[in-house]
């Protein structure tokens, strides 16, 4: 009886002690986790818990998502979750000014109705027409509404930075100021306009003007406007120390900069009588740069054989179009963990150069656009005024180097001038007050439509189309640098969809070997065609005489080939089922047995010790 009022004492203890340890651990833990993924992709990254602990105004975030989408593609399920658990992430952050609403847009009904309203894209599921939406939506108190039309896959590693900027946009509505100090006709020539020969504001500056208070800065500027959030140089040239002066200090004050250069531009106005391109052309900040730790030469251009433009030959040279490595497509040099350049599929450049960080330099430096491996550098002066594209193709060697083209720059600078020059307007800082935030990109050409777009007539109104990301790659550029800090902290963070490594590669080799065995299949088939063309060729002159033996042999031997060769083909794919199955049965064995099988162990070694334990104890 004795033992077994100590036995029910010890269970009442423990039970008491298990309740208070949870009372204890919903007071002082609750809403703490545990993140054991690769990429912390379920934690919240410094900034955006800035902006959400900045919001001075309610923000209502809306996600309209239909269940129909989840159970015919169980991976938008997970994604959906992954919304949802993100969403009430932000509301715990920010307490009262986040409010959550998560509607089910039924087809034909109001829900169905406001979705739409809020610009949010149905995608049809099935062939029947039926439509689904997932998409977000947020207001603030003043009405201002921005969205996520739709939560694509292709984004799920940018799903935190989305949603952040949207509710960073909700909380500063105001349209953010472009400072635009250029050498280029960007805004259009118009002396060509009064003759109607073009001369049209550039398509990139359309498009900026379309999302950003755009404001002019004057080459001889002494001072930059406080108001404006980036200021972008475009083919800088020949600025006075008093604009170097200024400029300097807009990012010592912590401006934002894209900074624009390049070894040529063929835009610039030529010679009137002799129709020769400028002496100088290439376009520097020298003392800028230098000073900041930036290393990049004027005269210095870089060409890739991937991507290059065919271009016609010289008039009275031989042969057909030959690649002009001066001009070429950047494609798989784009840096796809970057917000600014994630979804763009390929960049067109002319005559750029390339730029590095100086050894020693303790700056963040992040490739943005990149050369393949089939790039060489090059005098500029080969690539300006009429070169010669066949003679610059026989010379190029590529040398099996990456070169950085464009790249996003962060970090402590000390300024480019000791003191501040006599007359200027600007109070003098000696370095950035706090990490300086650039862009720098060693290419001008990209901005001129040629490059990127297309002209045609559409019923008596000139339409232009985008063959490049050009337009997108600048003002992504400028929304990511006018986002602030908190946004340009927000990066790729990875998806919680993880592949199966080892299944994929094993995929990968069966392919290759049925794709190689096809190809031999193929092959085989095309020589035992020609065998049975010549037997028929020997028919004693008659299209209809009988087949002889030889000729029915052949067709014999044909067929037995193409049997045993797709019975090869059928054996490679039964392999490969196999393989997978067992290594998926293996894995569902390791997953679901481990834990258990762990604890049993761990079970039966306590047993075991505690046997021995009273073995040991005198009777």
């Amino acid at each position: 009886m004795k033992r077994f009022l100590i036995s029910l004492i010890g269970v009442l203890g423990a039970a008491a002690l298990a309740v208070g340890i949870n009372m204890i651990a919903e007071q002082t833990l609750a809403g703490r986790k545990l993140d054991f993924t690769e990429q912390k992709v379920f934690t919240l990254a410094p900034g955006t818990r800035t902006v959400l602990a900045g919001l001075a105004d309610p923000i209502t975030l809306r996600l309209y998502y239909s269940p129909a989408l989840g159970v015919q593609i169980p991976q938008y399920a997970a994604y959906e979750e992954r919304v949802r658990e993100m969403m009430r992430q932000y509301a715990e952050l920010a307490p009262g000014k986040i409010r959550l609403e998560f509607h089910d847009p039924e087809p034909f009904s109001d829900t169905e109705d406001r979705a739409t309203a809020y610009g949010l894209q149905s995608v049809p599921l099935d062939e029947n027409g039926n439509k689904v939406f997932f998409g977000l939506a947020g207001t603030n108190l003043l009405d201002d509404q921005r969205s996520i039309a739709f939560f694509q896959q292709e984004r799920e590693r940018f799903l935190e930075y989305d949603m952040t900027k949207l509710v960073y946009e909700l909380s500063n509505p105001r349209r953010a100021t472009l400072g635009v100090l250029t050498t280029l006709k960007l805004d259009g020539d118009p002396q060509m306009m009064m003759r109607r020969q073009g001369g049209g504001p550039w398509m990139v500056m359309q498009q900026l003007r379309q999302t950003y208070n755009v404001k002019s800065v004057a080459v001889d500027t002494t001072s930059i406007d406080p108001s404006i959030d980036v200021l972008m140089l475009a083919h800088p040239q020949n600025l006075s120390e008093a604009t170097l002066y200024a400029i300097d200090q807009f990012v010592m004050r912590g401006g934002k900069l894209l900074a624009m250069v390049g070894p040529s531009n063929e835009t610039l106005p030529r010679d009137p009588q002799t129709n020769a391109a400028p002496e100088h052309p290439e376009s520097d900040l020298p003392r800028l740069f230098k000073a900041w730790g930036i290393e990049y030469d004027p005269n210095t251009a870089v060409g890739d054989l991937t991507g290059a433009w065919k271009m016609r030959p010289r008039p009275g040279t031989s042969g057909g179009p030959v690649d002009y490595v001066g001009y070429f497509r950047v494609h798989d040099g784009i840096n796809h963990d970057d917000p600014a350049t994630a979804d763009l599929t390929e960049v067109m450049v002319a005559t750029p150069g390339y730029i590095a960080l100086k050894p020693g330099t303790d700056l963040s430096f992040t490739p943005l656009l990149s050369t393949s491996d089939q790039s060489q550098s090059l005098p500029a002066d080969v690539l300006r005024n009429d070169p010669n594209p066949t003679a610059i193709l026989d010379a190029f060697k590529p040398d099996g180097t990456h070169r950085v083209i464009a790249a996003r720059i962060r970090g402590n600078l000390h300024s480019a001038f000791d003191k501040a020059p006599d007359g200027a307007q600007e109070t003098f800082l000696a370095q950035s007050q706090s990490p300086a935030n650039m862009v720098v990109v060693a290419d001008t050409d990209m901005l001129a439509d040629r490059f990127w777009t297309r002209t045609a007539d559409f019923f008596g109104s000139p339409t232009s189309t985008a063959f490049a990301d050009n337009g997108a790659f600048v003002s992504n550029l400028i929304g990511t640098l006018a986002g602030g800090d908190v946004l340009i902290g927000l990066r790729s963070r990875g998806s919680v969809a993880r592949p199966f490594d080892v299944v994929n590669d094993m995929q990968e080799k069966a392919n290759l070997q049925y794709r190689q065995t096809e190809k031999a299949l193929s092959t085989h088939l095309e020589e035992s065609a020609k065998k049975l063309a010549d037997l028929n060729a020997g028919r004693d002159g008659s299209a209809n005489a009988a087949l002889n033996d030889a000729q029915r042999a052949g067709i014999e031997e044909l067929r037995r080939d193409m049997i045993d060769t797709r019975g090869k083909l059928r054996l490679v794919q039964l392999e490969l089922r196999r393989d997978i199955a067992a290594l998926q049965t293996r894995l569902q064995l390791f997953n679901v047995a481990l834990v258990p099988g762990l604890l049993l162990i761990f079970d039966v070694v306590m047993g075991f010790v505690r046997q021995m334990r009273r073995n040991r104890r005198p009777a």
